[in-house]
């Protein structure tokens, strides 16, 4: 989400052909490799709305998925469709991209050599780990939603607490399922190695999910997370956003200090 200085393709809202032909047999190879590791590491440990999405939507066959063929089968599921972009965009394109329901992919995949951290978001971390959660429809409105209160949270100078919203729900939630916490967050579902930190470490701290006290928690992009937030289930992400004045709440939380994870 959060964005670095990059060249803008031709297309106002960064989008360009995905080009599924172009991607070579080692390319391919690297996603049914991560594929198979991660949807082997994540069992018992993702939610099952993880498993039903890859179902589906047919993510397990080989290959990096054809975006025409995966959003035949994710409109018809929830009205979402995955759109191809060169890697981070601007915020204000993210956001309106998913309040269009459209989510924006990154068009390309890590090397082999890289498989457990890149730089930028690939094709594996966002249709991996944010797209079987979008067949579901409580998450599809709850996202939808989320890019409208950016494109808000961008009007009114809030952007840094809308980010932390994102972060601790989209990319690195966690829910209860079962009385257990379990890996929603796209992070987390597509990071071998935080995966298994997240549920398993003594180290973070894992709270109920309370938004003021998210909106006041900073973040650290470049190291697993010293704190996670646990949501009871997936319809309480919608309340988040239609039950709360986000514009109130950056309001009463700038006469409070920020905190640690």
């Amino acid at each position: 989400m959060l964005t670095r200085d990059l060249i803008a393709p031709r297309n106002a809202d960064w989008t360009i052909p995905q080009n599924w032909e172009r991607f070579m047999p080692a390319e391919h190879a690297v996603w049914d490799t991560l594929f198979a590791r991660q949807s082997a590491a994540l069992q018992g440990r993702a939610v099952r709305e993880f498993f039903q999405g890859l179902d589906v939507l047919r993510l397990s066959r080989p290959g990096i998925p054809d975006f025409d063929e995966l959003n035949e089968r994710l409109f018809a599921r929830t009205g979402w469709t995955i759109v191809s972009v060169p890697g981070l965009v601007p915020n204000e394109v993210f956001f309106a991209h998913l309040s269009r329901r459209r989510f924006p992919a990154g068009n390309f995949i890590r090397a082999a050599d890289s498989l457990d951290y890149i730089e930028q978001p690939d094709v594996f971390h966002d249709v991996f780990g944010h797209v079987p959660l979008l067949a579901q429809p409580a998450v599809a409105d709850f996202m939808q939603a989320m890019g409208a209160a950016g494109l808000a949270a961008m009007k009114a100078g809030a952007l840094h607490r809308l980010a932390r919203l994102y972060w601790y729900s989209v990319e690195f939630g966690l829910a209860l399922e079962d009385g257990a916490p379990r890996i929603y967050g796209a992070g987390l579902l597509s990071s071998f190695g935080e995966s298994r930190f997240a549920l398993d470490s003594p180290e973070p701290r894992r709270r109920l999910f309370d938004l003021r006290r998210v909106l006041r928690t900073r973040y650290r992009s470049d190291a697993f997370q010293q704190g996670y937030f646990v949501i009871p289930g997936f319809d309480a992400l919608l309340r988040l956003l239609e039950d709360n004045d986000l514009d109130e709440l950056y309001g009463e939380l700038d006469e409070e200090p920020d905190l640690n994870p």
